[in-house]
């Protein structure tokens, strides 16, 4: 699996937890499209700390979500780290 497209499926910030901890040990995924999901603050500050050690996610998509500044400064945080992710 390289492409996971969950956009549109109310995951929200515990579905996004969730993920973030598979993203932890991925060793595949090259894509990931969560857009449109009630993610909030506590999903993107978990999926800002898998960022900080995952090595293969390339694109991540989290358009039409509700992420504050508080969120937006955790990803902005891990891409500091994150040199793998090019598409965001």
């Amino acid at each position: 699996l390289t492409t996971l497209e969950l956009g549109n499926n109310r995951i929200s910030d515990e579905g996004a937890q969730a993920l973030a901890e598979g993203l932890k040990i991925n060793t595949t995924l090259t894509t990931l499209k969560l857009d449109n999901n009630q993610i909030g603050d506590e999903g993107a500050q978990a999926l800002a700390e898998c960022l900080k050690i995952n090595t293969t996610l390339m694109t991540l998509e989290l358009g039409d979500n509700q992420i504050s500044y508080q969120g937006a400064q955790a990803l902005a945080e891990a891409l500091k780290i994150n040199t793998t992710l090019t598409t965001f």
